[in-house]
């Protein structure tokens, strides 16, 4: 059979072995993407051979010669303390799941116009052809000197782990896996608004989390250091739960600080009587299994494109509802967290970014709702102008607190 060559610039598609026109339709996506969806441009002019003498030699010499007797200047006079490197190895893409680098960088792209766009943060996507973890590792090591941050992205489970705690135990920048913590903020902020609107507290809750990947392990780890009663986590084989002997050494690690109640078996045992349903993982939750929780529940069902729970049965049986998708009220999405997260560390050039700040950005998030609080509306959108200062704000304020911002 002959390839189809898409041409997106007009209204079909060209069979390559004739060269002749086919009935398919013009393809906005396509459009959208060809030649990429970002690039470089100059903040300073270049009119004249004064410009270009300011801007590079012989001008430039004198910049690099202070930086090099002072190395903190750096951040003042180029563009260090406002960039942030995108990394992937391409093995956990969307929902693609392991592409590779190449098909990896529309969305890496995808991710550094976000940077820009919500959060005022330049951003550099970096695909690498490797999936080692020390070699991801390395290479990100002698790439630091030109970024601000370090924002992993899209890196399968359980390397991302490893991957993150030794570029952070190396470098004196923020190192951050959005995957893990950007679902984890988004997800705190919904469910603080969801308990304040139930007259409950975190405490009250009991979660169970479908999924024990990189967003489902982060969420756990996270809805407990901000107060959460209890919260079980189910793999494919069911809640992760000490009594397992098929567990890594992540999930043996999450079975001691999760599923205080002790329930083992499937993830529809701990949905009896749960209060909170946090899907991050794909499949099907059967309704049975949602009817079942505690009167006034919250279901979080995130996968995209196909919730776990339809939101037309959450809504029989949950208080508040809250998905993935932008077409549904409450979407939990990472942009509302990574661009304010960023910018705040950049701001005040944190060696790190700390559980502390991550708690602030999550309440700083759930603050912006305010009194407009309802059951459809728990969690502002990414539209919301409001977003990004307040989490900015409060990741810069919360830095100072505790000691890691450098200005």
């Amino acid at each position: 059979m002959a390839a189809e060559i898409v041409n997106p610039r007009s209204d079909s598609t060209t069979d390559s072995s004739t060269g002749s026109a086919t009935d398919e339709p013009f393809d906005a996506a396509f459009a959208l993407h060809r030649g990429g969806k970002m690039a470089v441009q100059a903040t300073v002019p270049l009119r004249d051979k004064d410009d270009l003498s300011l801007a590079y030699t012989p001008g430039v010499a004198k910049v690099c010669s202070a930086i090099a007797e002072n190395p903190e200047l750096v951040h003042d006079y180029t563009w260090k303390s406002q960039v942030v490197a995108v990394v992937t190895d391409g093995t956990a893409v969307l929902g693609l799941g392991d592409i590779g680098p190449e098909a990896s960088l529309p969305v890496m792209e995808g991710k550094a116009i976000l940077f820009k766009q919500f959060g005022g943060v330049d951003a550099v996507p970096i695909a690498l052809a490797t999936t080692d973890a020390d070699e991801i590792v390395e290479t990100v090591v002698r790439l630091a000197p030109s970024f601000g941050g370090v924002n992993l992205e899209d890196i399968s489970a359980p390397r991302c782990f490893e991957i993150e705690r030794k570029l952070q135990e190396r470098l004196d920048i923020p190192v951050f896996h959005d995957d893990q913590h950007g679902t984890a903020v988004v997800t705190l902020a919904a469910l603080r608004n969801a308990a304040k609107l139930s007259g409950r507290t975190l405490g009250d809750l009991r979660g169970v989390i479908s999924g024990a990947g990189a967003a489902g392990v982060a969420i756990a780890k996270f809805l407990l250091e901000a107060g959460l009663g209890d919260v079980a986590v189910a793999d494919r084989k069911g809640i992760v739960s000490r009594d397992r002997e098929d567990l890594t050494e992540v999930k043996r690690e999450l079975a001691e600080i999760t599923n205080k109640a002790g329930i083992s078996g499937p993830l529809e045992t701990a949905l009896v009587g749960a209060d909170v349903f946090i899907g991050v993982s794909g499949g099907t939750v059967p309704e049975t299994a949602v009817a079942s929780m505690a009167p006034g529940a919250f279901v979080f069902a995130m996968a995209n494109p196909d919730p776990e729970v339809h939101p037309d049965i959450a809504h029989k049986y949950a208080a508040v509802v809250a998905t993935g998708r932008s077409d549904y009220p409450n979407q939990i999405n990472n942009v509302l967290a990574f661009p304010g997260i960023f910018a705040g560390a950049l701001q005040v050039r944190a060696s790190r970014i700390t559980e502390g700040m991550k708690i602030a950005a999550a309440t700083a998030l759930a603050d912006v709702v305010g009194a407009e609080l309802a059951a459809d509306y728990v969690i502002p959108s990414p539209f919301d102008e409001r977003v990004a200062p307040a989490v900015t704000a409060a990741v810069a304020a919360a830095a100072r607190a505790e000691g890691v911002a450098r200005r």
